[in-house]
């Protein structure tokens, strides 16, 4: 029989999930958080860890038509695609083409602009609550392109940022090399994200937010959760252990892995991965004051607690596809090209940001069962959005309206 019942279990325990289980134990819930790995341990953990609220481009592009030979065969293109994984899976290859026409790319553009610009009430209330103030810092964010037909062929998605709200100051070379003097590449223009943030470290935000989450009472437990069996009363969560737990409701927040627990309804969506990739230089956190984000190679350079992260590139391909050293070697080229030879990278790592193929995360209740709600396919910017995405699953879990229109955002789209 199913052991203790719980309010809310909560699937996965990235910032999505432990920013649902925090801000659902506050209000009191009796709530179950469960992930077999340590809290922030996975792709939160190795973000380029920009508070992006910025981010309304999506990597749905127009131009991608032309583009698409050069992303299959180049190894020096900041996104991949891998051809035979696009093969076996032509739904989610077709569909995410489809949503490269201009007409979807402004519109899912105009649903993450109003999703983001909810996302620092969200977030702020749990960086509070964790006291975690000491990891935020409030620096500006700095985009560049280092050609002048890179920042033209920009003019479109920046035109479309600043339709939705995105304040920013443009730069030019010596603008931007008087805010960051190690640049060693000569830049063309940049702009300037004035109020923006980053986390100097995510998994101890998420740590300390799980420290709280204890304290008001929740329970955290180091299991996989395998499946799940949903009825008019609740729900039960079969563990990788044999245990079985009993819910009312509960929230699934596994990133590109929730595809995998079966009987949620999850396994139904076009559920892919953008695996993203970074490389860490220890002794040279210090090197820029702020995330610099190089537009033409795709990735950031954000200065945190362990060094200078380079982190970013997109690779559409199998989740549990061999780690591509290809990768890794062109982030650390191109950073020797953005700062000049500083030495081999101390570490590497790979992350899998879940994706949908119209670039919109899924939130919202299951078809299957009121009783399971998505919370999952955040892309790149899972970190920004966490903590929004976190109080509106509570409100719909308290029977509310959600803070936000998440039309777009509905499992049923698919």
């Amino acid at each position: 029989m199913p052991t203790t019942d719980f309010d809310l279990i909560v699937a996965g325990a990235g910032i999505v999930g432990m920013s649902t289980a925090l801000w659902a134990q506050k209000e009191g819930l009796k709530t179950l958080i469960c992930d077999p790995a340590p809290p922030g341990s996975g792709t939160t953990y190795g973000s380029a860890c920009t508070i992006a609220t910025y981010a309304c481009i999506p990597v749905n592009s127009s131009t991608i038509f032309k583009s698409l030979p050069h992303l299959l065969t180049s190894k020096d293109s900041p996104l991949s695609f891998n051809l035979t994984h696009g093969l076996k899976n032509p739904r989610w290859m077709l569909s995410f083409l489809n949503n490269c026409r201009h007409s979807r790319v402004k519109h899912i553009t105009q649903a993450l602009g109003n999703f983001l610009r909810h996302a620092d009430g969200g977030l702020d209330p749990l960086i509070t609550e964790a006291n975690a103030q000491d990891l935020i810092v409030s620096n500006d964010c700095l985009y560049v392109w280092s050609s002048r037909s890179g920042f033209e062929n920009a003019a479109t998605s920046n035109a479309m940022r600043a339709e939705q709200g995105v304040v920013f100051d443009e730069l030019g070379p010596d603008e931007i090399r008087a805010l960051e003097p190690n640049l060693q590449r000569p830049m063309h223009r940049g702009l300037r994200f004035k109020g923006a943030r980053h986390i100097t470290d995510p998994q101890e935000l998420v740590r300390r937010m799980q420290v709280r989450f204890e304290a008001l009472g929740g329970t955290y437990l180091p299991q996989k959760i395998d499946r799940t069996q949903a009825d008019d009363t609740g729900v039960t969560a079969f563990l990788g252990d044999g245990t079985q737990i009993r819910g009312k409701r509960l929230a699934l927040t596994a990133g590109a892995r929730s595809g995998q627990i079966k009987g949620s309804g999850a396994e139904h969506t076009p559920l892919g991965t953008e695996r993203g990739y970074h490389i860490i230089y220890r002794n040279h956190g210090a090197s820029i004051a702020r995330p610099v984000g190089w537009a033409e190679a795709g990735f950031y350079a954000t200065p945190m607690a362990e060094g200078l992260r380079i982190a970013g590139t997109v690779e559409i391909n199998a989740i549990d596809a061999p780690f591509n050293t290809n990768r890794t070697e062109y982030l650390r080229r191109k950073s020797h090209e953005m700062f000049g030879n500083i030495g081999t990278p101390d570490t590497t790592w790979i992350g899998h940001r879940p994706t949908l193929p119209d670039a919109l995360p899924v939130i919202g209740f299951s078809p299957q069962s009121s009783r399971i709600i998505f919370a999952f396919g955040h892309q790149h910017i899972g970190l920004t959005l966490g903590g929004v995405t976190g109080k509106i699953v509570t409100d719909l879990v308290q029977g509310r309206t959600a803070l936000c229109n998440i039309n777009d955002f509905s499992p049923e789209r698919f």
